[in-house]
């Protein structure tokens, strides 16, 4: 049995990496309200973990299909998000590293998986509107992801 050396990262804690699946539907954008923690009964990206293995892409397309019964594809990364959730001691309890995949709906409708309470298609203006519980950086994700796919911007 070998022993870690003392200045080894075994045991310590690590950010967890996930995809968020950016759907755009001419203006409309995909979101499921998340049934569990972190952001539990917020608006965000379907998406989760990437599995060990697994690609960038692998995880957007899997993860799209398990959450909202869409298959499509995923065309390329448009950003990457920290997400940190503090205790109420101000205790850093988790980090996610989310990469936001813009995915091509190919076919399928739009309903919640298991870990999503609902699911739908949303115009630009509804998620500006302060109506909705979003995640973070839903908002500029979203038109960002819009103005990628009317060509306005790069990604």
């Amino acid at each position: 049995m070998s022993i870690p050396p003392a200045d080894s990262d075994v045991g310590r804690a690590r950010p967890t990496v996930a995809v968020l699946c950016v759907v755009i539907d001419d203006d409309r954008v995909a979101l499921v309200r998340r049934a569990n923690p972190p952001d539990a009964g917020y608006w965000g990206f379907p998406g989760g973990k990437i599995e060990f293995g697994e690609t960038i892409t692998q995880a957007a397309e899997r993860e799209l299909a398990e959450e909202t019964s869409l298959v499509g594809d995923a065309i390329g990364v448009l950003t990457s998000i920290d997400a940190f959730d503090r205790g109420t001691d101000g205790d850093l309890v988790s980090h996610f590293v989310l990469i936001a995949v813009a995915c091509r709906w190919r076919s399928g409708s739009l309903r919640a998986g298991d870990d999503a309470l609902e699911a739908g298609w949303f115009a630009l203006d509804e998620v500006d509107d302060a109506q909705l519980t979003l995640s973070k950086d839903v908002v500029d994700v979203a038109r960002y992801a819009v103005a990628v796919a009317q060509n306005e911007v790069r990604a």
